[in-house]
């Protein structure tokens, strides 16, 4: 463990693009535009900001690490509402923990992961999708195991290819990350894709780690969840978490509040972890965060500005850059051949910043990367704004 920790730790993508556009200026007069980080911009729910100001004398102790009685029913009562799950299969106390954010919280999951090591062959490895969110292969990296990339390209239809692993790597695996809408691809694991993961998870011994936190942004139908994948296979929470947030659904990512659900020791663990080495939320974001996971109106009125801007590209894009409409997520994923020189050309030519796919991918045994030639687009910000954003991309790209 100690030599993992002074392994070179991976640069993430921000920085790589930083790197790459140093220097580089935005044609005069022209005002930048940037869908280069997925920084929700729709405006934060008023009520939840006075819930907050209501509750400001609390700032002044400690918060529970637990979370609250009342927001981990909340979230519990959030999760069998959407997901569909029998009304006894979550008990609030047990499989639901409030955590500071879902990147954090994915990097400790798999400290987890780590320590369930016993009678297994060979180093420790753990299956991360390429193209991928950086948290997972740092996390990988850090704590010494073998980062097993698996392949997730237009071939794979944008999802990580079970098949591609081989019995003995899945002997291997502590962990498999998964982002359900996918970032940056914007596809959904289908239940069936996600019951046979779980079962290979249970065969294999390894933890399931799945990132939901782009769950409440889709165009057309709700995408499924692993919590409802468990409850389609009996019930059973074991082996599996899902993490989401309040940062994309509530447009709130200042207030550093979501939460880890699933297999029970795993939570149990987790919150002893937590209490050593980790950050509470404030009491004040905590209440407010039991009121927004119990109010939908917001978030449907969040989906809708984000379904408008996605039909807005489909309309301006359609037919060029093998553009598809993601079914969530708040994400183009656009092929553009060479995308590190497209992203600079871009900020040079039209001042508006987006994410290369190579940045968000590691090289397959074949040496190729499979986001090499595609842009990572974010329709974070207003209509107007995303509007001129894509009208440069077209006009500079062809």
């Amino acid at each position: 463990m100690l030599e993992s920790v002074a392994a070179p730790m991976p640069e993430s993508c921000f920085r790589r693009l930083h790197a790459l556009l140093e220097g580089v200026e935005p044609p005069p007069g022209v005002a930048p535009i940037h869908l280069h980080v997925g920084d929700p911009q729709h405006a934060p729910p008023a009520f939840a900001l006075e819930r907050v100001a209501e509750a400001a004398p609390r700032f002044g102790r400690y918060a529970p690490t637990g979370g609250t009685p009342e927001l981990r029913t909340a979230i519990a009562d959030w999760l069998r509402w959407r997901y569909h799950l029998p009304q006894g299969m979550l008990d609030p106390a047990r499989h639901v923990l409030p955590v500071a954010g879902i990147r954090e919280s994915m990097f400790l999951g798999t400290l987890l992961a780590m320590r369930d090591g016993s009678g297994r062959p060979g180093p420790a490895a753990m299956a991360i999708p390429n193209p991928f969110y950086h948290c997972y292969l740092g996390a990988a990296v850090t704590l010494g195991a073998e980062p097993v990339m698996v392949p997730a390209g237009r071939e794979q239809g944008f999802l990580p290819d079970l098949d591609a692993l081989d019995r003995a790597t899945l002997g291997r695996l502590r962990a498999f990350f998964l982002c359900s809408p996918a970032n940056p691809q914007g596809v959904v694991a289908g239940l069936p894709y996600l019951e046979r993961l779980i079962r290979l998870a249970r065969e294999h011994r390894f933890v399931v780690l799945v990132d939901e936190c782009y769950a409440e942004v889709y165009v057309d139908r709700p995408p499924p969840g692993a919590m409802e994948a468990c409850a389609r296979l009996g019930g059973d929470t074991d082996r599996v978490l899902v993490f989401h947030s309040l940062s994309k659904r509530s447009n709130l990512p200042g207030f550093r509040s979501g939460f880890v659900a699933g297999d029970p020791a795993l939570v149990r663990d987790f919150l002893a972890l937590r209490e050593v080495g980790g950050v509470a939320i404030p009491e004040p974001i905590q209440i407010a965060s039991a009121a927004l996971w119990r109010d939908e109106a917001h978030v449907e009125a969040s989906r809708a500005l984000y379904r408008e801007k996605f039909e807005l590209a489909a309309r301006m894009l359609g037919n060029r850059f093998g553009f598809f409409m993601p079914e969530g997520g708040m994400f183009l994923w656009l092929e553009v051949g060479d995308s590190v020189e497209a992203a600079r050309r871009l900020w040079a030519e039209a001042g508006v910043r987006v994410m290369p796919g190579r940045y968000m991918s590691e090289a397959s045994p074949d040496g190729t990367y499979p986001g090499d030639d595609f842009l990572r687009v974010a329709l974070v910000p207003d209509l107007d704004t995303t509007r001129e954003g894509l009208g440069r991309i077209a006009a500079t790209l062809g």
